[in-house]
């Protein structure tokens, strides 16, 4: 009975060995670099676990137009072993912070010869299953003209889009004005035409049947005596 309460526990509490699960690496994927300048080789990686103390790094090189690899770093049991023989000799630094998953180098005064694809390998145990990244290398003598002509284009294109919707902004306010004045001068043109067709009423005129006829009368009356004289 107390062994089950036991095996309960640990599992419940996960203690004990864990599983080991897949881990992902994350390199840059082309890196551009003047000639004599220095250049950092950024490399990182996901996993499940916490960062165990016995993570490890590893990069490696292979020139272009070669078919071999060399290893130039490994960082291991919190040691870092560097390039001591080959074509990174005294030029390649560990920059990275294994705490923060983070295994970085640095490769000083590069030239023309160290173009070639750098390729980085990491294990978290338990975490240790994962493909390797890999990232280019190409050391120019100027900076590619490819490159500003593709920033450039970057940089007008958002400039004219804020451009552009500055004046549609505007363009709409002047619009909507011109219509607001139009639809005023138009109300109060109405007005005015309504008034001005009203007719004036003169004073009203008396029409009196008996007047009308007494006036008649008498205008008889005096053409009769004209003929008599």
């Amino acid at each position: 009975m107390l062994t089950f309460v036991a095996l309960a526990l640990v599992l419940f509490l996960g203690i004990g060995p864990q599983p080991s699960q897949s881990i992902t690496i994350y390199t840059g994927w082309e890196r551009h670099a003047l000639v004599g300048s220095d250049i950092r080789l950024s490399c990182s990686f996901f996993s499940w676990h916490w960062t165990s103390d016995d993570v490890t790094f590893s990069w490696s090189y292979r020139a272009d137009g070669s078919r071999d690899s060399i290893s130039v770093f490994h960082y291991t049991g919190g040691v870092a072993y560097l390039d001591n023989k080959g074509p990174f000799r005294d030029r390649l630094e560990f920059v990275g912070n294994p705490a923060r998953r983070d295994g970085s180098i640095m490769i000083k005064g590069v030239d023309f010869g160290d173009n070639g694809t750098f390729t980085c390998d990491a294990k978290n145990p338990p975490d240790i299953v994962g493909r390797p990244s890999a990232v280019r290398l190409l050391v120019f003598e100027k900076v590619p003209i490819q490159a500003g002509v593709i920033t450039g284009a970057i940089i007008g294109a958002v400039l004219g889009l804020l451009v552009l919707i500055v004046v549609i902004y505007y363009l709409m306010r002047f619009l909507v004005a011109r219509r607001v004045f139009n639809l005023s001068v138009s109300k109060h043109g109405k007005k005015k035409g309504k008034e001005g067709s009203q007719p004036r009423q003169g004073p009203a005129l008396s029409l009196d049947p008996s007047k009308l006829k007494a006036a008649s009368t008498e205008k008889k009356k005096q053409e009769s005596r004209k003929d008599k004289k």
